[in-house]
Formats: structure tokens, sequence, C-alpha cells
């Protein structure tokens, strides 16, 4: 991926130089979609019992009892290496692996067999004490210069009487990511893995704290500056009060990817209310902006965006109100380009700011 970034970035350098509107628009059209087909495979493993399946069902952001979630129950039912994918993510992919002291062949065979080099990271999981196979397994991984992710009781792992040496150790709850550890696995995570691979998982994970919310603000910021590069050479719609036509497809599609990734769909809502124990007209209280909490439209779409029009218009596209900064230069984007920048802009900050204080109320 990096090769091809390096020639796209070039290319991509070209036609801002030429002021190509349309070839700068596929350009990053591409680019989108590149990013769109990211994948990343997730390891986790565990004895039977350790709470493997709830972090797996967890992180993808799904009940015990959701269908295509990964069975629970303290009786090993994982044999073979098996995928679940995020449900609004495919190419983001966990995988349960058995545990080693649940399968027949050694941990250096287990390795063979589970396939240790396709996956970007593991987890190893473990409840109460870090086992000698926990031990064996996490040995083996170090070995591939993988970058292993051990969770356990932290004082039990760390004395290493098991002989791993240095591992990464986070005491996580399978039911509340917000607790405990999992801030700091989350950020380790983030360091370990290149940028484009952060990006996707980023803005899939569960939020687990403010920090998290604010790091999916930045990755989407980023992300609107290339989809109003695409909208700059296409057809603009337009809506009353704003002073020029937007991309009306576009808008709308990331409102909704954005809504899901901050869990303010009503399905997500409901989720947090029942996990938090907080009523969710309580939660729903938080929420000032119409396209939080609601299935997104285009006539509603439409119509926010009419009675938003002054906050709209009044938005600064960055430093000047006609250029976008992209890779260390800027890009004269057309009207119709800049004004699509300013309503996902103004949709971003808005969204944004519904669930700090719906995660507030839910959690602080």
């Amino acid at each position: 991926r990096s090769q091809w970034f390096s020639s796209w970035k070039e290319k991509l350098k070209t036609a801002l130089q030429n002021k190509d509107q349309a070839q700068v628009a596929e350009m990053a059209q591409g680019y989108l979609d590149k990013m769109k087909n990211v994948s990343l495979n997730i390891a986790i493993t565990g004895e039977s019992g350790s709470g493997k399946s709830t972090l797996v069902n967890a992180l993808r952001n799904i009940e015990n009892d959701t269908e295509g979630a990964s069975p629970t129950g303290a009786v090993e039912t994982t044999m073979v290496a098996t995928e679940y994918p995020y449900p609004e993510h495919p190419n983001i992919r966990i995988w349960d692996l058995p545990g080693i002291g649940t399968v027949k062949f050694r941990a250096n065979r287990y390795s063979r067999k589970m396939q240790f080099k396709k996956y970007d990271f593991f987890m190893i999981v473990s409840s109460e004490r870090f086992t000698e196979n926990d031990a064996k397994l996490a040995k083996k991984i170090h070995k591939m210069k993988k970058n292993d992710i051990l969770k356990s009781i932290r004082d039990n792992c760390t004395e290493g009487k098991l002989g791993v040496e240095s591992p990464k150790v986070f005491l996580v709850s399978g039911l509340k990511l917000h607790l405990y550890d999992f801030e700091d696995l989350r950020k380790t995570l983030m360091e370990d893995l290149p940028e484009h691979q952060r990006d996707v998982l980023q803005v899939a994970l569960p939020n687990t704290s403010l920090d998290a919310i604010e790091q999916k603000k930045k990755t989407f910021e980023k992300k609107i500056i290339w989809l109003s590069l695409t909208s700059a050479a296409a057809a603009a719609v337009p809506v009353p009060g704003v002073s020029e036509g937007v991309d009306l497809g576009i808008i709308i599609g990331f409102t909704a990817h954005y809504s899901v990734s901050l869990g303010l769909t009503p399905k997500l809502l409901h989720k947090l209310s029942d996990l938090s124990e907080v009523p969710l007209d309580n939660l729903k209280a938080e929420i000032k902006s119409p396209l939080a909490g609601v299935e997104i439209t285009k006539d509603l779409v439409v119509k926010v965006l009419t009675r938003s029009a002054g906050l709209i218009t009044s938005i600064v596209a960055e430093e000047t109100a006609s250029f976008v900064p992209v890779i260390g230069t800027v890009v004269a984007m057309g009207i119709s380009g800049v004004t699509t920048y300013k309503v996902l802009k103004y949709i971003l900050n808005t969204l944004a700011d519904d669930v700090q204080r719906v995660f507030k109320k839910a959690w602080h």
C-alpha cells in the first residue's frame, strides 16, 4: 500500500498544480475507494471460560445474544479459527481462535494451523491467571515479531514466572470496555498500526472515552477533505439558504456513516441505555442535532441544511473560504466543493458535540 500511496501522491500533486479539478476529483475518489478496502485481521485467543468470546462481541459493539455474535460459555466451542467481521466494516475481522489447551497439537504446530502470519496483531485473553499454555503461545508470537497484546490480571502476568519477556498486559472488562485499561489497550493498538489501518479501526471501535470520540472526529476531519474534493467536479444540488449547491449523495452517506461510528443511531442509543442503565430519554435529552438518534433520509438532511444555512455559510474552510489544505499544499476546489466541505464540517462538529454529552451522561 505504501508504494501505491507514494505514486498516487506525486500524481495528485501534479493534478493540483495544474488545477485539473476533474482529475483531482477522480484521484480523491480513488483514494477513498482504496481506504474503503483496507483490511485488518485481529486474532483473539485464550483458554475456555476466559471471556474471549465476550470480548470479541464487545469490540464489535454487539450483544452476546445477537445474531452473528461469537458464542459464549465456559465450555470451549471454538475448535477452528472463526471469522467475525465488524457489522459496518466487513474488511475489519476479528478471528476467534481456539485456546491452545483445547486443541490436540502443540504450540509450534498451533501457530502453523492457525495461520499466524495473516493476522495484524494478537490478543491473548486470560482470566485470573496467565497459564503455561498462554505463555507458550506468547513466546511463539514474540518469535514471529508480531504485536502481541496480552490481556490478564495485571499483577499475575507481569511477575514473569512463565518466562514471557516484557508482555503488554491490560486489564479489561468485556462487558464494559470503558473501565480499567481498555483505553491503554486502544492507544497501544493505534500506535502500533500504520496510519491507513489505524484510521479504519479508529472509526469502527465503540466509544470508550472522550478521547476515543475526539480521535474519531479527527479521522473523519481528514475524510471530509477527500469527500469534498470528489464533489468539486460533481453535479451540485441547490439547497435553500445555502449559497451554492452541494453533493447531497456524499452528505447523506457521510452523515449515516458518522452516526453509526459515533453510536448515535436509534439502535445504538438503545444499546447504550441498556448497558449504562441510564434511561433512554435522559440520553436523548443531551442531543441537540436533529440528525442524531434518527434515521438519516434525504428529506431530513435537506430540511436540516436549510434551517442551518446561516451557520453553515459562516464556516471558514480551514484557512480561507476557497482553499483546503491537502498533503502539504492547497487546492482550489471550486465553489461546490467548498460548500460541501462546510456542510460536512458543520455536521461533523454538531454530532461530535452531541455524542460527547451523551457519553458523559451515560458514564460520568
